[in-house]
């Protein structure tokens, strides 16, 4: 005989879920949020700021590691994660402090056999991940998303940059379309000369991600005089990628 669920303990099977489910969107990123407005402008991050205010950082990052993220509902999840890949990214900068202050570049931070990408260090729902693991293995694995390029930062000066402000389930489309828009129509990062279009590598690392077309994602995310001209240069267009500058993205004191 088949048995069926009374109504009302259906009810309270998905309160009892819904109340075990960690809220990530009000509170939870408050902490962040100030740490973010404080010691971020223009993209530029005050490290030594933020090395002063490291207990406050680490309290962040331990309740990423006391969250489950697969209880998260979708966007919650995504921006879950990159506020984590970013909030460990500049972790991993204090962690190698020295006398003279943070490294000049991300790139000086590992060993010859380990990059700082592969370093196992980020811990989430008590496992520790790499930053490498956090982008490719389960943001891009998880979401057919190429905007997130534009959100995930790796410290760097031609990294898009760090926005004074955590990612967001309720926003998390809006901010991708406003990083991305921004980044995209830059034109110390990407820029049109004649028929040649130069933008930055990451289209050459990650093609795949833009259907190895830059050209059609720029038309996509671009406006006004920029979108026209490459409108105009139609077909005749060809793409030349920049170098990428791994200068520390912190301000100089």
């Amino acid at each position: 005989m088949k048995r069926t669920i009374p109504g009302y303990v259906l009810i309270l099977m998905l309160f009892m879920h819904a109340a075990s489910v960690p809220a990530v969107d009000g509170e939870f990123y408050h902490q962040y949020a100030d740490l973010l407005q404080t010691h971020v402008a223009d993209g530029m991050v005050d490290y030594h700021g933020f090395k002063k205010d490291e207990a406050l950082l680490d309290q962040f990052l331990d309740r990423l590691d006391q969250t489950d993220p697969e209880q998260l509902l979708d966007d919650e999840r995504l921006a879950f994660y990159i506020n984590a890949y970013n909030s460990y990214t500049v972790k991993l900068i204090l962690d190698n402090f020295t006398d003279n202050g943070p490294p000049s570049s991300i790139k000086k931070i590992g060993t010859f056999f380990t990059s700082p990408w592969k370093i196992s260090f980020a811990k989430i729902n008590g496992k520790s991940h790499t930053l490498d693991e956090i982008e490719h293995d389960i943001i891009r694995r998880q979401w057919n998303e190429p905007r997130i390029h534009f959100a995930v930062n790796c410290a760097s000066l031609s990294c898009p940059p760090l926005i004074p402000e955590p990612y967001r389930a309720a926003d998390i489309d809006a901010q991708l379309e406003r990083v991305t828009r921004a980044f995209l129509n830059d034109p110390a990062r990407n820029y049109l000369e004649g028929d040649m279009l130069y933008v930055s590598s990451i289209f050459k690392w990650y093609g795949g991600d833009f259907d190895d077309d830059p050209l059609q994602f720029f038309l996509a995310h671009t406006d006004g005089d920029f979108q026209a001209q490459l409108v105009e240069g139609g077909k005749t267009i060809k793409v030349k990628y920049l170098d990428y500058d791994w200068s520390l993205n912190g301000v100089k004191r």
